[in-house]
């Protein structure tokens, strides 16, 4: 069974090539133009296809160009709003460290009030002691 397939495909691909090969030396004794008029046509045809590319190519690489500088102009934006971001955030970490510099000075300046009354209450109850001796 499988050799008449084989010799069933093997048929079929021969009978394909024979029919193309007899269409093409049919459709060349048939052709209603001579050999330069066609040669002409076909030269045309190509002029034509490649005019086509050309303009094709030269769109698309308008289009890039187009799509590189909205990425430029995009990247320029963002550049400019992430350094419009950093200067703030900057400026309100100066702000804070300014901030904390000042309560850390009137932390210090109370403490050393308190420190101050604390001695002042200790060499008074000292001196009271020692008039009661």
């Amino acid at each position: 069974m499988e050799s008449r397939e084989n010799t069933y495909a093997k048929g079929f691909i021969l009978g394909a090539v024979v029919g193309g090969a007899v269409g093409a030396v049919v459709a060349l004794l048939f052709a209603p133009k001579s050999g330069r008029e066609l040669r002409r046509d076909i030269a045309d045809r190509g002029e034509e296809l490649y005019d086509k590319a050309q303009k094709y190519f030269t769109k698309e690489e308008e289009r890039a160009d187009d799509m590189v500088n909205e990425g430029r102009i995009r990247a320029e934006r963002i550049v400019t709003s992430a350094r419009a971001q950093a200067e703030s955030l900057l400026s309100n970490a100066e702000q804070v460290l300014r901030d904390a510099k000042g309560r850390a000075q009137q932390m210090k300046e109370s403490v050393q009030a308190g420190a101050h009354k604390v001695a002042d209450a200790a060499k008074a109850g000292a001196e009271a002691f020692k008039s009661e001796l």
